[in-house]
């Protein structure tokens, strides 16, 4: 998660929060985590429609 902070310069508070709330998107609903070979909100899903 660092990773954001450390790859990227924000012109001001705002161009922050768009990246932020870009980044936050992608880390939730795209990112493939290699353990659960889906991603977070796929692997809720899944669980959830499991139970």
């Amino acid at each position: 998660k660092s990773e954001f902070l450390y790859i990227k310069e924000f012109e001001n508070v705002e161009h922050f929060k768009i990246e932020l709330e870009k980044y936050i998107d992608y880390y939730n609903t795209k990112r493939i985590k290699a353990k659960l070979k889906m991603s977070p909100v796929q692997y809720r899903t899944h669980f959830y429609q499991a139970v």
